[in-house]
Formats: C-alpha cells, structure tokens, sequence
C-alpha cells in the first residue's frame, strides 16, 4: 500500500515539475513525510529531483539563461552549506513559519501586480536563498518563482533556467547529506521503484506544458506558492 501511494506522489509531482519546471518538492515532500521519516522524505525528494532535471535539461537546454544561471548558482553555493547545518539540527519550525510568511506575503503582493527590477545582486540573493531552502527543507524552488514572477520571465524561459538550477543544487545538496548524515536502503528503494512512474509523468508533464499558455502558467505559479505558504504554516504550528 505505502508503493501505491508513493507511485501516486511522484507521478503527480513529476507531471506538474516537467510541465512547469518547479513543484516536485512543493507538491511531494508533504506527502513523502506522511510514509516515511524525514530525512529519508527529503532524500527521496532530492533524489527523483536530479533525476527529472537531468532527463529533462537536454531537451530544454536552449531556453535557459545562462547568464542568470550563472549568478544563481554562485549565490545557491554560499546558502547550501547553511542549510546543510539546520538540516543535520532538524530544528526547522521557526525557519518554517518565516518562510511560509514571507512566501504568502510575497505572492499576495505579486497578485497585486508588484514588479521586481532584475539585477546581479538580487540574483545572487535568490540563488543563495534557494541554496539554504534545498538542504535545510528540500524546497529549493519558492525563491526562484517569486523572483522570476516578479520580473516577468516567459514561462519557456522560467522552467528551463529552474531545472537547471535544480540539477546543481540538489546534486550538491544530495552529496553533502549522504557525507554528513548518511543513507539507507529505504531511500534508494524509493528511489529507484519510482523510476518507471518518473517516466510517466514525464510524458504527462510535456503534455501539460503545451496546454498552459502564459495566463494559466502564472495563476498556477500563485496557487503553488500559495499551498507552498499555507502548507509551512500548518505543519509549524
């Protein structure tokens, strides 16, 4: 039974991360922590996460923005090994209910049309936030679309620059958890038996991303943010 539901986590959570380049960790790690312990959910997450970029970053390559990849990924480098610590401490549920705070506030604003001015140093705070949220809780993404919303990036654009982000910061973050805390069977078990429904909802999440036009790529965005914020928020209190 607990194969079944971890088949139904992963073919949902991968069909909406390859249909829009983020919401694997957003949509499966609450439902992961409900099967098995938390280090082990976040591993997993981790895991099938590298696995998804990977396999989708060729076929994308040519939409992502290298120069802002570039200034993300040197800001994730500084803000992993932060996360990392609050990781092996496990005392997360202040950081938990700031950052559901942070993310509802922000996308409430961002409804309401606020706009943010791109530029190299914001770049290097987003990338470094990402980098603490992928180790410290495994959800890396929320940073990334809050910033990409708000200075208007296409979708196409948007989901090809987060897988790539994605691959450097859960493979760094998948190294130093299995250095420092370590691992087990029932992680790479999970991992491995949910390869064949990874491959389903690739397919499904191609399908996905040629229905969503821009309108519906951005309401999607907000409702992901906004269970993201919601979700924080209930499980710290």
């Amino acid at each position: 039974m607990d194969y079944f539901w971890l088949a139904v986590i992963v073919l949902v959570a991968t069909t909406l991360q390859v249909g829009t380049g983020f919401g694997f960790s957003i949509l499966a790690t609450p439902f992961l922590l409900l099967l098995y312990e938390g280090h082990d959910a976040i591993q997993i997450n981790v895991i099938l996460s590298v696995v998804i970029s990977l396999v989708m970053i060729f076929k994308i390559r040519h939409d992502i923005d290298k120069t802002l990849l570039l200034q993300l990924i040197k800001g994730s480098v500084a803000g992993i090994p932060i996360g990392m610590a609050l990781f092996l401490m496990l005392d997360v549920r202040f950081l938990k209910i700031l950052v559901s705070a942070l993310i509802l506030m922000l996308t409430l604003l961002l409804m309401l049309r606020l706009r943010i001015r791109q530029s190299k140093r914001k770049d290097l705070l987003t990338g470094g936030i990402s980098g603490f949220l992928s180790t410290s809780l495994g959800m890396p993404g929320p940073p990334l679309l809050i910033y990409f919303s708000g200075i208007g990036m296409p979708k196409e654009r948007m989901r090809s620059t987060i897988l790539a982000v994605a691959i450097v910061v859960y493979s760094i973050s998948l190294i130093l958890q299995l250095v420092l805390y370590g691992t087990n069977k029932t992680v790479w078990f999970a991992s491995l038996s949910s390869l064949p429904v990874l491959v389903v909802g690739t397919f499904l999440g191609q399908l996905l991303f040629r229905k969503l036009n821009q309108r519906l790529f951005t309401a999607l965005t907000y409702a992901i943010l906004i269970f993201t914020g919601a979700y924080l928020l209930i499980t710290s209190i």
